[in-house]
């Protein structure tokens, strides 16, 4: 079950972070999505070893899908269009802690084992990441309205074919990649005319990633562990 979170504003570095202290005051900043739309599917992989690292990603101490209202409810909606159609939404990751980007970092400039290479990024070496544009020192996620999501089929529970892995670092993950099927082309059509229907934006570089356009915190990084 997946609990919502109370967050509060501080600033640090020159960016807003969210701390607990004042949880009570800012009850819904971030709202439990995950729980709160009716027939979306979760699989917050940041919060197991089915991602990039291998292991969990600081941060994630629970596998919750965390939004603000604003992305709450256009995402509700997103679920409706896709409903329409036979499908569902099939979330991978919603707000990411900021500590948790700083772990992408750290782990891009460390000498830790590999043992997701082959299925994430078998072409690019890990120190060369950042420098490729794959990882950054901030994310859009840390805002709490940019989500990370697939197709699932209603009737038979199964993900549509998509070309390549979430997470996938590489340009067959690019949403208008020629390099995959023709299936895969459509279906990735398909989620970005049903998010783009519901209000978000997609990301030319990744076929699973949409932000809200009219989100409420664009100048906003939270960090706080999602427990």
């Amino acid at each position: 079950m997946i609990e919502p979170r109370h967050l509060s504003a501080t600033l640090i570095a020159g960016f807003i972070v969210m701390t607990i202290t004042s949880a009570l005051a800012e009850p819904r900043v971030l709202i439990n999505a995950g729980a709160s739309i009716e027939g979306v599917t979760t699989d917050i992989r940041y919060a197991s070893t089915a991602n990039f690292l291998g292991r969990s990603v600081k941060g994630y101490g629970k596998p919750h899908c965390l939004l603000t209202p604003e992305a709450t409810e256009a995402l509700s909606h997103a679920q409706d269009l896709a409903k329409e159609e036979g499908m569902a939404l099939l979330i991978y990751d919603c707000y990411r802690p900021q500590r948790a980007v700083d772990d992408f970092v750290g782990w891009v400039n460390s000498h830790e084992k590999e043992p997701r290479k082959a299925i994430y990024y078998p072409h690019i070496p890990r120190e060369e990441l950042i420098q490729q544009g794959y990882i950054a020192e901030r994310s859009g996620h840390s805002r709490g309205s940019t989500v990370d999501l697939t197709l699932v089929s209603t009737e038979t529970g199964e993900a549509l074919d998509m070309g390549t892995p979430w997470d996938f670092f590489d340009e067959r993950s690019h949403t208008q990649s020629n390099v995959v099927s023709v299936d895969a082309r459509a279906n990735r059509h398909a989620l970005q005319r049903i998010m783009e229907g519901a209000g978000f934006r997609g990301y030319f570089a990744e076929w699973w990633h949409f932000t809200l356009i009219n989100e409420p915190f664009p100048d906003t990084y939270f960090d706080i562990p999602i427990e």
